[in-house]
Parts: C-alpha cells; structure tokens; sequence
C-alpha cells in the first residue's frame, strides 16, 4: 500500500517531529536523507519507521531496505506528493526514518586514553553545529558537547549539516557548571578561543587530553569558560572582519590537536 495523503496520521506524525518539543516528548527524531540514514545503521542506529519514495530515490537505493538495521522497522512507501510533504528539505531525496533522539547525557561518552573534545557553547545554528561534528568525525574526536544549548541534538538541521555525523560522533547537552567538574574529574585540559589573548592557538601542547572550546557565534565564550580555561588562544586573523565563523575555528582549533598528536 502506498501512502498518498497528505492528511495521513503517519504524515502528520512526521511533521510533527520537526518541532523540538515534540521530538522531546516522545524522545524521538528523524532521519532524512539516503547517506544520513546509511551512516545512522552504520553506527548502530535503529529506527523504528522508514518512509521512502521510488519516485525521487535512485533506483540501486532501493537495496538499503533489506539492511539489518532496518528488519524490525515498519516500512512505508509514500507517493512524491506525499513524501514532499513530510519531508524538511527543498528537493528530497526519497528517505526518511524515524529513530530514538540521540543521547545526550555525559554519562555515555566513553573517553579514550587521550580524549579529544570539543565544546560549543550556546551556537544556535544547526548548521554550525553539523559542520562541527563532520569535523569531529574526520578527526576521531570522543564527543562533540553542547552547553548552555539553544538548539537540541536530534533538529533535523543538525543532521541534515553533519551528513549524519550526529549519529556516529558521541554528543553531550549540559550546562556550563554540569561540565567543568566532569572536565577537571577526568584531567582534561580546557583549551578557550578569545581574541582577546596574544596567545597563538599553535603556541600551545594540545597533543594531551584536551577540551577545545569555542563560543556563541556573536559573543563568543562567556566569562565563565575565560575564567576556568587552562589555556586561552586566539587565530591569528589579518582582515577586516572581527571574527572567523565558528565552525571553522573549530576545525582550525581541532586539526592543530590532530597535528600535534601525529607527532608524538
């Protein structure tokens, strides 16, 4: 049976969980997209609903519904009319899934003998955000954290920006004073980007366990990080403009720590 209505509860189910309240009250999100999906089974993910449309998906794609991931999932094929409805993107694909929302707790992230971490503090664009996790997918860091979020984890943008790296990278939402301690506990070195700082981000041993913050997009990090960091570091910066986006420091910050560890 192929679902044609746009009115269809199953539709309306799915739009509905583009709102983050009511992805948190049921604890779940969705998938959108066939390489966001391939990467969410790769890492273990198993959704409970897959919607897809012959019409718009490539044909090979099609194979994707026999993975493992996705025996125990309710299989839906949706008209384009349909499909174009639920889905949350200009010119999908022919994918979308429904799956638990990704944890968000410290207590899952299981660090490595010499841990690598990124913090963002209050980003509030999901694109920001996508862009940071593939960056710390690329590099092998243990966990993207988000504090004094503005944004959830599980927002479709999110997932749509990290090409389904949210799913494959550990993700943290906790507060400024939730992770300090957690932070000192396991002797992680905090690494703050400032401009105001004549420290260069190059100047410094992050080849240890390190937490490389970045802030807000226009504020920066608060007072609080500034305070607490064990280092401060600036990017070296020639032009007109004050600040680089603060993916890209991310991904600057993150590769001079991948850098320095190919050389110890």
């Amino acid at each position: 049976m192929v679902i044609s209505s746009r009115q269809n509860p199953k539709i309306k189910a799915l739009i509905a969980l583009g709102k983050r309240k009511e992805r948190e009250r049921l604890g779940l999100m969705v998938i959108e997209g066939y390489e966001e999906l391939t990467v969410a089974l790769q890492a273990g993910v198993q959704p409970t609903e897959v919607y897809f449309c012959p019409d718009i998906m490539g044909g090979d794609q099609l194979a994707l519904l026999q993975h493992r991931g996705l025996h125990n999932a309710e299989q839906l094929e949706l008209s384009r009319e349909a499909f174009e409805r639920a889905a949350y993107r200009q010119g999908p694909d022919g994918w979308l899934a429904v799956c638990d929302a990704v944890q968000t707790n410290l207590d899952h992230i299981q660090l490595s003998k010499n841990p690598l971490i990124i913090v963002c503090q209050s980003v509030e664009k999901p694109g920001n955000l996508g862009a940071i996790l593939r960056t710390a997918d690329a590099a092998g860091a243990d966990a993207v954290i988000a504090v004094d979020a503005t944004t959830d984890w599980s927002n479709p943008n999110i997932v749509r920006a990290s090409k389904g790296a949210v799913f494959a990278v550990p993700v943290a939402d906790v507060s400024s004073e939730e992770l300090l301690p957690w932070l000192k506990k396991h002797k992680i070195t905090i690494v703050a980007s400032t401009p105001d700082t004549q420290t260069l981000y190059t100047n410094i041993d992050a080849s240890g366990s390190v937490a490389l913050c970045v802030g807000a997009e226009k504020f920066g990090l608060t007072d609080f990080w500034l305070t607490n960091a064990d280092h401060k570091v600036r990017i070296p910066m020639f032009g007109t403009v004050d600040s680089l986006n603060v993916a890209t420091s991310a991904a600057l910050l993150t590769y001079e720590a991948v850098r320095q560890r190919s050389r110890v």
